[in-house]
């Protein structure tokens, strides 16, 4: 048969016959349209299945991961070389070591803690082991929180940032040790909050001081209520900072600066476990600080007036000549010389520190009448130094203090070694 007869014949196909195998054809295709997409649809769902069955197994492993999220720890420390002149004294001290441990119930209430130990042992007035903060922090709004629980007193600077990593010098200074003593931790309640981002305030309501721990050197020091304390004689404290550059627009310096004004008043008459030693006294605090830094120069200044209303009364119940008023300033100056081309590689966060404080005391400017003031009480110090950090959070610490006072007596000028962390 020729092509030509078979292209005839094809033409000549019956209309009705073209039809139908064309609706066989399209049939075909659909059936075999609809297993492909019943195929894939199968295929899809065990996908999901899978997906959906390692979720679940996610889950039911969530509790255990999240308690450990949000459980956090850490802690700083820092051991010391003291070696004042002349003969003996010289000593070795693992000066403090604190763990800090904090849990986080829910995204806006969280538990904070430390506890530290002291000089490395404890036996009789040997060392101190001791919860110096414990406390509850529920987040009100963004920025405010209420506080309840054992808290750090909101005065001065190294009260309330008292890493060794963050204050200069290997001993803390001299006046936020006497006039300002940290650690200094109270029991209350309180708040942290902001009027704006540059103007923001803490305020307590908490424990307060026991006057007959008083002393004619080291002040207020040793009124510090640490087991449990009295609530017979309570206090207000609180504090402003204000950070003038925070206006500026993102890039516009490289400067920092704050400046702090901090408060106290409380009544005087508390003792351990609320058995009270009966005195009339009152101590009220005015304290100033801020923090400049610009470029590689730090600079920082305290001042803190206290005034003890009932001295003649603490006077009598310690037998030493309790002071009315006490002061203390210090004024310091720290240039950060590592050079940039120094910081690579591993040695990229390291930094190298020289400072040099002057700090002023006086624990007997205004004796009550009758009493002798003691001349050791009024001081002055002289400390320069050196602190170098391979990291951030590690530092190596080297100083030497002058030391100078009104009495015949003078005292010994000292040196200094110490390693300090924080982690």
């Amino acid at each position: 048969m020729s092509f030509t007869f078979l292209l005839l014949s094809l033409c000549q196909e019956p209309q009705e016959d073209r039809l139908s195998r064309q609706e066989a054809e399209l049939k075909a295709l659909r059936e075999e349209l609809a297993l492909s997409i019943a195929a894939e649809r199968k295929a899809r769902e065990q996908q999901v299945a899978q997906l959906v069955l390692m979720l679940e197994e996610s889950r039911q492993a969530q509790p255990a991961a999240g308690a450990k999220q949000r459980l956090h720890w850490g802690g700083y420390g820092e051991m010391h070389l003291n070696a004042p002149e002349g003969e003996g004294g010289a000593q070795f001290d693992i000066h403090r070591f604190v763990l800090y441990l904090g849990y986080e119930f829910s995204d806006s209430i969280q538990l904070h803690s430390e506890i530290e130990l002291e000089h490395g042992f404890v036996e009789n007035d040997n060392g101190e082991l001791s919860i110096e903060q414990l406390y509850t922090d529920f987040r009100l709004a963004p920025a405010t929180h209420l506080l309840a629980g054992r808290v750090l007193a909101p005065l001065g600077i190294v009260n309330l940032r008292h890493e060794p990593t963050s204050f200069n010098g290997v001993e803390r200074p001299s006046v936020e040790t006497v006039v300002l003593p940290s650690t200094w931790y109270v029991d209350g309640l309180g708040i942290s909050s902001e009027f704006t981002p540059a103007l923001r305030y803490q305020a307590f309501l908490t424990s307060s001081l026991d006057g007959t721990g008083f002393s004619a050197l080291n002040g207020i020091r040793g009124g510090r209520q640490k087991e449990r304390p009295s609530a017979n004689e309570l206090a207000i404290s609180g504090r402003l900072d204000f950070f003038p550059l925070d206006s500026l627009e993102a890039g516009a310096s490289a400067q920092s600066w704050r400046v702090g004004i901090s408060g106290f008043y409380g009544g005087l008459d508390n003792g351990d476990q609320g058995v009270d030693p009966g005195v009339d006294a009152e101590l009220s605090i005015l304290s100033l600080d801020t923090e400049y830094s610009i470029d590689r120069l730090d600079l920082r200044a305290v001042g803190a007036f206290e005034h003890i209303a009932g001295a003649s009364d603490l006077s009598t119940a310690t037998g030493e000549s309790i002071s009315s008023q006490i002061t203390g300033w210090y004024v310091e100056a720290a240039w950060h010389w590592l050079p940039e081309v120094w910081k690579t590689g591993e040695h990229g966060w390291s930094d190298a520190i020289a400072f040099v404080r002057y700090d002023d005391i006086d624990t007997q400017r205004d004796v009550p009448s009758g009493l002798a003031a003691n001349p050791q009480g009024d001081r002055n110090e002289w400390t320069l130094g050196l602190g170098l950090y391979p990291l951030p959070n590690l530092v190596l610490k080297a100083d030497y203090q002058w030391r100078d006072d009104e009495s015949d007596k003078q005292p010994h000028d000292q040196f200094n070694l110490g390693i300090g962390w924080s982690f």
